[in-house]
């Protein structure tokens, strides 16, 4: 029996773009690009929606600044690429209450919602995919759904803001961050307003999601310690080198027992690292298995087109039939103490005498000193100098570095970092 004209036209599965910025308008173009079966844009919402209209979308599409011209269509996937908690996560929960699917690449909403969420979706018998939430294009979340469903994980490392990833290896190369972060701005890779990335927030959520599905464990986005990349220097790019090693912004997320050990901040990476081998704005995300070992993900994070190709391959995914995977977790709480060595860079005004109260600030907090490094060529009067400190719990340097800020010949706070390197057994 032939199929008529009408018929394949309704057999399409109807979809509604919410928000037509960067993301918004590859996915469209994309889709107007490639043609994919089965498939229909009906409506495109955008505040002030007449500045975002474009000669290329078919004039049968309506443009609205009404959401509930969505809500109310006919659209059988929703794509909200809109960003931000509210009122995205409303505009979320209302589609799905009515019983449509709902793709997104909403980091923030699903590390802060994406179980209840999930759970709205099921009840209502359609599907919630976040894919892009993620690594951008690079398909990390469904590998671990679905890749490595039958493995145990027990840690992940990553590079998962493309944005400090570009700063950093830009820095590496010998730029300064304020001249980089201008850069980064007028490339459209941060906001004029990069706090997001630059402090670590916008990794942290994704390390949620990726604990979620990977570690199986519900961890609370704010207990994470989360530290920022504006205090890195050139000459903290030099010391690396000297010990082999560059710096990024890492994520990281492994098992302690039933505890998850958590963290995001700059970190000093061996050369040897696959993580230190990531530049520009690729992402990087490594996971190690019980089972199966290391298996990494790396690819281009950032920028409309990249993460169009995983908003596009959810929409696929659903419109062929697929169904999201439903991987327990279980709430628990985080702690930040890894035992790691960490490199220490203060500059001061010189004295003698400085490197023994170092010294015996951290031994009273059972800190023992690793190595000293100086390098020649500064003043007295403004001397950079490394302390190496053998594996110790993050908080007991804390407290030591506290007792250290008190010294008055320290010209501006001490600057820590982690070495990444396997966790020291307790």
């Amino acid at each position: 029996m032939s199929v008529s004209a009408t018929d394949a036209q309704a057999a399409k599965v109807k979809i509604a773009i919410l928000g037509f910025g960067t993301v918004g308008s590859s996915v469209a173009r994309i889709l107007y690009d490639s043609k994919p079966e089965g498939v229909e844009l009906t409506h495109i919402f955008n505040r002030g929606v007449a500045r975002k209209r474009v000669d290329w979308i078919p004039a049968s599409v309506t443009w609205t600044e009404n959401i509930h011209d969505v809500l109310l269509s006919p659209a059988d996937v929703v794509l909200e690429l809109a960003g931000g908690l509210d009122p995205a996560g409303e505009w979320v929960r209302r589609a799905l209450e009515a019983g449509k699917s709902v793709v997104t690449a909403n980091k923030k909403l699903i590390a802060e919602h994406g179980i209840a969420l999930d759970k709205l979706a099921r009840s209502k018998g359609c599907q919630l995919f976040y894919g892009a939430a993620v690594a951008g294009g690079v398909p990390v979340i469904p590998g671990l759904q679905q890749g490595l469903a039958g493995d145990r994980i027990t840690r992940i490392e990553g590079i998962l803001n493309g944005t400090c990833n570009f700063i950093l290896s830009k820095m590496e190369d010998g730029a300064e961050f304020a001249t980089v972060l201008k850069e980064a701005q007028a490339l459209g890779y941060a906001e004029a307003d990069p706090t997001e990335d630059v402090a670590g927030f916008d990794a942290r959520a994704k390390l949620v999601i990726l604990a979620r599905l990977a570690l199986r464990k519900d961890l609370t986005t704010s207990e994470i310690p989360a530290k920022s990349i504006t205090e890195i220097a050139a000459i903290d790019f030099a010391y690396a080198r000297e010990m082999e090693c560059t710096i990024r912004q890492i994520s990281r997320a492994e098992l302690r027992g039933e505890e998850v050990l958590a963290t995001v901040g700059p970190m000093l990476v061996p050369q040897a690292s696959p993580l230190a081998w990531s530049r520009s704005t690729e992402n990087m995300v490594l996971v190690g298995g019980a089972y199966g070992g290391d298996v990494v993900f790396s690819g281009h994070g950032a920028g409309g087109h990249p993460t169009a190709v995983a908003v596009i391959s959810d929409l696929l995914a659903i419109v062929h039939g697929s169904c999201a995977i439903g991987l327990p977790s279980k709430k628990v709480a985080v702690s930040g103490d890894f035992l790691l060595r960490h490199y220490i860079r203060f500059i001061v005004k010189d004295r003698p005498g400085i490197i023994a109260q170092i010294a015996g600030a951290l031994a009273e907090q059972e800190i023992n000193i690793h190595a000293i490094l100086q390098k020649p060529g500064h003043t007295k009067t403004n001397l950079p100098f490394v302390v190496i400190v053998e594996p110790c719990p993050s908080s007991a340097l804390k407290r030591a570095l506290t007792r250290i800020a008190t010294l008055d010949y320290l010209l501006e706070p001490a600057l820590d970092l982690q070495i990444l390197e396997p966790e020291v057994e307790a």
